[in-house]
């Protein structure tokens, strides 16, 4: 079996080991290039906690800020792993989306504590400062780095689903399941994944793959990695 991984490259490395310990080929095709932006540290005076809904947040804030010990919650494990492994002291994970982070971080703070910091990219999915500002706490949203799409396929991947060496794509996000349909779309490559399964994260990232003829389309039970990669054996 032989899949393509369509995340950055700093978390497909992660996920190709993950699936060579199961025997499991990867192609890693990231379709986000992931830029941090430069500046100086934040303010971090009046924050109680810290929001990250993706691990690219966790990498953006620890570049720029020395901070490790204010209380972080992370969306899912992935996420809490790379904060943990970047030296955040005190981390919670809500082992599911942007609602289940809404939720924990609601039960586990009082708003009178503080703000809580979202650093996050120049796309956002889901609407966590709403879920919150509803529960009356103040989310201060903190644009830390950029995820571009690419701009066309690799020679490497275009091959191999043009070969039919392409067994099944990992889709994390809408953002990039519209853009692996666009890029298969403009290399001529949609009659060739027919014989390719779709693995989604959720149900949001299967509704935007549907113009391409897929063998089958399959939905985490949760919206996390290690049930997405379950979906696989």
């Amino acid at each position: 079996m032989r899949v393509l991984i369509t995340r950055p490259r700093d978390d497909a490395e992660a996920v190709r080991a993950i699936l060579a310990d199961r025997g499991i080929d990867a192609l890693i095709e990231p379709l986000l290039e992931i830029t941090c932006h430069s500046g100086p540290p934040l303010d971090l005076a009046q924050v109680q906690a810290l929001l990250m809904t993706s691990a690219n947040g966790v990498r953006a804030f620890a570049h720029r800020n020395p901070e490790r010990d204010l209380p972080l919650f992370a969306v899912g494990d992935a996420t809490a792993r790379e904060a943990a492994s970047l030296g955040f002291t005190t981390v919670h994970s809500a082992d599911g989306d942007v609602e289940t982070l809404a939720a924990l971080t609601a039960r586990r703070l009082q708003p009178a504590a503080g703000a809580l910091l979202h650093p996050a990219g120049s796309a956002v999915a889901g609407d966590l400062a709403g879920r919150l500002g509803a529960a009356g706490f103040q989310v201060r949203r903190e644009v830390m780095y950029a995820a571009t799409p690419a701009s066309s396929l690799c020679d490497e991947a275009r091959a191999a689903i043009a070969a039919g060496e392409i067994n099944g794509v990992l889709l994390y996000s809408p953002r990039t399941g519209a853009a692996f349909v666009r890029l298969v779309e403009a290399a001529g490559l949609a009659t060739n994944t027919t014989g390719m399964n779709a693995y989604c994260l959720s149900p949001a990232v299967a509704d935007k793959i549907h113009r391409l003829p897929w063998a089958g389309v399959k939905i985490a039970g949760r919206p996390d990695q290690d049930a997405l990669l379950d979906l696989l054996t």
